[in-house]
């Protein structure tokens, strides 16, 4: 228990810090600030260790497995919470752009990408399978829909623009997931579970989950006037929805994310008598201060992590590499997934080519890849892992840092484009 509290005590006053820095001297979005922050703290810590200099409790931090914080306590809260922000009416008018950029990016991605990493690692002769450059690419791909709806909702793109953003992000993981168990079975058994078999087990089977619950304890949501129970029976809904998706091989994932859209769709339904019961909006409160706090926790445990690292020779030489390759996978995914969409369907009027770079550009890396990545730990030979590992990190911390803090820049730019194409059209 003392541990528990001194780890607890340790992230809290990181996060503290950090965003009072942030808020009186640097000014950037909180997230990438806490990421930045821990991740300096996390090069110290490294430096440190080298030389034999130990720092008392921060191991408490630094042994903290982050597979089980997001898979087995956090995860399925955190999409909630950022469903909970969609508006189903924007998400169902662009469900065209999204279920192809969800779909087709994630495999087009995955594929692209891990064929490139095998060249390399062929190149640079290492003795890595192609499938497991495939389970790279695989792990890359998804983009996460926490830091999408945490920094990229701020940056004041227009609606269609994030629902668009936002859409993928939360059904891309239940793709990205589902492609992990087909390579995963193709590595450790030499054969992979029919692919379309588990797309439908996983994503139809989380539908319905989520759906059900959702249904059924909404009902007793609206038979109360509390909203503390309201929100105790948000919550029991999600975890719910996700233990029985996980027991039966479903995906927690994008159950977590259906009933966060449900409850956000039936209480917009009854808004007015939801305002009467819950004038002080505690519901919509504590969600929030969910979000931000899991969101933030995270981000300190992404960045400290970096402390604890078993770097390899060529830790320096993926550096370039993993990031080159990620944008070079990202951009060829969204073309492709492009081409099928007709002009019309393209959100805010952006031309082909304005499309895929903003979509390039937004497509950040987080929690997601993390946990896919910290889940294949057990069937990789440990100088393997860590090369995914690495690769992984270091995606994670330049599409949140520099992407993150260039997209606005990007928009502006794209706009500023899109403007004078307009104005020459007319």
């Amino acid at each position: 228990m003392e541990n528990l509290l001194v780890g607890f005590s340790i992230i809290v006053g990181i996060i503290v810090v950090a965003l009072i820095l942030n808020e009186k001297k640097i000014h950037i979005p909180s997230d990438i600030a806490l990421l930045i922050f821990s991740s300096i703290i996390g090069i110290i810590i490294l430096i440190l260790n080298k030389y034999g200099i130990f720092i008392g409790h921060i191991d408490t931090v630094l042994n903290i497995r982050l597979d089980n914080f997001l898979l087995e306590c956090t995860l399925c809260f955190m999409l909630f919470a950022g469903a909970s922000k969609v508006r189903l009416n924007k998400f169902v008018k662009n469900i065209v752009p999204i279920s192809l950029l969800a779909m087709i990016t994630t495999i087009a991605s995955s594929i692209i990408y891990g064929g490139m990493f095998y060249l390399v690692c062929y190149l640079l002769k290492l003795d890595v399978s192609i499938w497991i450059c495939l389970l790279l690419g695989v792990i890359i791909s998804p983009t996460d829909p926490i830091a999408a709806t945490g920094i990229l909702g701020k940056l004041g793109l227009s609606k269609s623009m994030i629902s668009v953003i936002e859409g993928e992000s939360l059904l891309n993981d239940g793709m990205g997931v589902a492609l992990l168990i087909f390579v995963k079975g193709i590595i450790t058994n030499g054969v992979g579970e029919n692919f379309l078999i588990l797309i439908f087990k996983e994503i139809i089977g989380a539908l319905v989950v989520g759906y059900l619950i959702s249904f059924i304890l909404f009902k007793l949501l609206k038979m109360t006037n509390e909203p503390i129970l309201h929100i105790l029976i948000s919550l029991l809904t999600v975890s719910l929805s996700y233990i029985i998706c996980e027991h039966f091989g479903f995906s927690g994932v994008i159950a977590s994310v259906v009933c966060g859209m449900y409850y956000s769709y039936e209480l917009n339904k009854i808004k007015r008598w939801h305002e009467v019961v819950d004038s002080k909006e505690l519901y919509e409160d504590f969600w929030n201060i969910v979000e931000n706090l899991l969101n933030s926790v995270l981000f300190v445990l992404v960045g400290i992590s970096i402390g604890s690292m078993e770097f390899s020779i060529y830790t320096l030489i993926f550096i370039p590499i993993a990031i080159i390759l990620n944008l070079v996978a990202r951009f060829l995914g969204v073309a492709i997934s492009t081409k099928f969409l007709k002009k019309n369907k393209i959100p805010s009027k952006y031309s082909f080519k304005e499309f895929v770079l903003l979509l390039t550009w937004t497509g950040l890396k987080g929690g997601i890849s993390l946990a896919l990545v910290l889940s294949v730990r057990d069937i990789l030979p440990n100088d393997i892992y860590l090369i995914l590992l690495h690769v992984t990190t270091i995606t994670i911390l330049f599409t949140t840092i520099v992407q993150g803090l260039t997209t606005n820049k990007i928009y502006k730019h794209i706009e500023n484009i899109r403007e004078k194409r307009i104005e020459e059209i007319s």
